[in-house]
């Protein structure tokens, strides 16, 4: 039975023995120069294409931080107004009050409380007239860095 099987593997080495012959060949076979230098040219190619989408992701990046650092320095100055603004009505209220205390006929006290509240309607459009102009000017500078910011980027990168 062992001459059997040797015989059996044999036989089977020998049908595949071309094939064998033909990887080895297959194996041993010299790409072409100009094969090679395809390939480096490509890899080096696509290197390069790597780090220029890399410069204009960094570039992209770049301008996103900086928008974002100005509009969190935007809302920090316009929570600061706001809690001026709070703060300034609040004294204004109190200092009101104190005004009505002080009033010895009721005649005084209205002439006191149409004086307050014609200064704080004053100071009510004034800050009314101030916020849409900030407003304006914070949107006309967003609109301006956006498209500096964009042109910077989209020209860096073509």
């Amino acid at each position: 039975m062992t001459t059997e099987s040797n015989s059996l593997f044999d036989t089977v080495k020998g049908a595949f023995a071309p094939v064998t012959e033909a990887f080895k060949n297959f194996q041993n076979m010299e790409v072409p120069e100009a094969a090679r230098e395809f390939v480096k040219r490509q890899a080096s190619t696509a290197k390069e294409k790597a780090a220029e989408a890399f410069a204009g992701s960094e570039k992209v990046t770049a301008a996103i931080e900086t928008a974002a650092a100005d509009s969190v320095i935007e809302a920090a100055k316009i929570s600061r107004n706001i809690q001026q603004a709070i703060y300034q009505d609040t004294e204004a209220f109190f200092a009101g009050i104190d005004k009505l205390a002080s009033a010895k006929t009721l005649n005084e006290a209205v002439q006191i409380q149409s004086d307050l509240a014609r200064a704080r309607g004053e100071v009510f459009v004034s800050r009314a007239k101030s916020t849409a102009e900030y407003l304006g000017k914070l949107v006309a500078d967003g609109a301006k860095n956006a498209q500096d910011n964009f042109s910077k980027v989209y020209n860096k990168t073509a």
